[in-house]
């Protein structure tokens, strides 16, 4: 008999809702990812690569293009020097990133702190390596830290504290005075971090991101995980990255090298050539979402939907309270689907106990125009 390692998971909702969405021909703003293409110049590099041979393994690490190419954007972005050579990983998803972060640190018996909502990849990862998930809900309805729950909840057996920011599901920023507040709590223990950063880039209404590699006390202490995926829309390429100091990324690429031991080749030699031509993507990339946030938000101001915009990813949360308030999200998730032709997630399923009044869904607007209208006009109609 098979005795489940991870009794609690089944398939993840993002999977159930694009299943749905398929099945009954709804559109598809549930799961997280464009229904347009990547850049054509990055598209026509992969091919290009393919034919020049460039189909072997590459390096475990990565690329030493790609690398490079890294470390220049985060010199750029965030004024850090980092080693291409000895503080960047290239990994085949941020994911992966991120499991094996956790499989380097996490020990049986040590306590992990995540914030819920939280991504629903990373207790899993922990309960893996032995280690328990301590939930500390955000602040509703800004979804902020709530520090008096953060510091109750350390203990001797905190290993481990996970941020995301921009926040999935709900858009919300850490600023660079919380991370200050984050380092004076944690400065006398021996506690790291985890800070995943795939929206690094979608930010929007001329805020910028707080990056923990702009945060030299806590950049010391953390891994630092990024997606080439969400920047350059090629989601299904499965190519992130990962940014510690030497001693750190050391460890994670012990863990790495068994896991994949590396990403695909043609598509790291296609992504350093598009971003040694095309340093300017990412500077354009918060301009390019948040034209299709508001394009979304004011197609929706005549729904009986409410919301704040988003001030980062590419997810719009809305409240559906003054609609069907009878409906918690989950069931109200399917309801949108099968009803009314729009797929969306519920954001129950990232809380371990949501709050009971919780009346959420989060919409993908990465999406375009015409599907966006398309989806308006039906959410509109209800």
């Amino acid at each position: 008999m098979i005795i489940s390692k991870l009794p609690n998971v089944g398939t993840t909702i993002f999977t159930r809702m694009s299943q749905l969405a398929l099945e009954t021909g709804a559109l598809n703003l549930s799961q997280g990812f464009p229904d347009f293409d990547g850049p054509q110049a990055l598209r026509d590099a992969v091919g290009r690569h393919i034919a020049a041979g460039h189909n072997q393994y590459a390096p475990m690490t990565g690329l030493p293009a790609l690398r490079e190419q890294v470390a220049a954007k985060i010199a750029r972005s965030y004024g850090r020097a980092v080693s291409a050579e000895t503080e960047v990983t290239i990994v085949p998803g941020a994911t992966q990133g991120i499991f094996c972060a956790v499989q380097a640190l996490i020990r049986p018996g040590d306590e992990v702190i995540v914030f819920d909502p939280s991504y629903d990849s990373y207790e899993p990862s922990v309960e893996l390596a032995g280690g328990r998930c301590v939930h500390v809900p955000l602040a509703l309805p800004d979804f902020a830290i709530d520090w008096q729950r953060l510091q109750d909840a350390l203990s001797d057996k905190t290993r481990l504290i996970i941020l995301n920011s921009p926040h999935n599901p709900s858009g919300a920023l850490i600023s660079r005075a919380e991370l200050d507040q984050l380092a004076a709590l944690i400065r006398e223990r021996d506690i790291y971090l985890i800070s995943d950063e795939v929206y690094e880039h979608l930010v929007f209404d001329g805020l910028r991101h707080a990056s923990v590699l702009a945060h030299e006390e806590l950049y010391q202490r953390a891994f630092v995980v990024s997606s080439f995926g969400k920047t350059y829309h090629v989601t299904g390429w499965k190519t992130g990255y990962v940014v510690a100091p030497p001693a750190l990324s050391a460890e994670l690429r012990k863990v790495h090298q068994y896991v994949s031991f590396c990403g695909v080749t043609p598509l790291q030699w296609a992504l350093a050539d598009y971003m040694a031509e095309y340093p300017e993507h990412v500077e354009e990339l918060p301009m390019f979402y948040q034209a299709k946030r508001d394009l979304f938000a004011d197609l929706l101001k005549d729904s009986r939907f409410s919301f704040t915009r988003a001030p980062g990813t590419y997810f719009q949360l809305v409240d559906y309270s003054a609609i069907r308030p009878d409906l918690g999200d989950v069931v109200m998730a399917e309801w949108l689907t099968r009803e009314h032709g729009v797929a969306a997630i519920p954001v129950s399923v990232f809380y371990q106990q949501p709050p009971k009044d919780l009346r959420l869904v989060r919409f993908c607007f990465a999406k375009r125009e015409e599907t966006l209208r398309q989806a308006a006009e039906k959410l509109c109609a209800i």
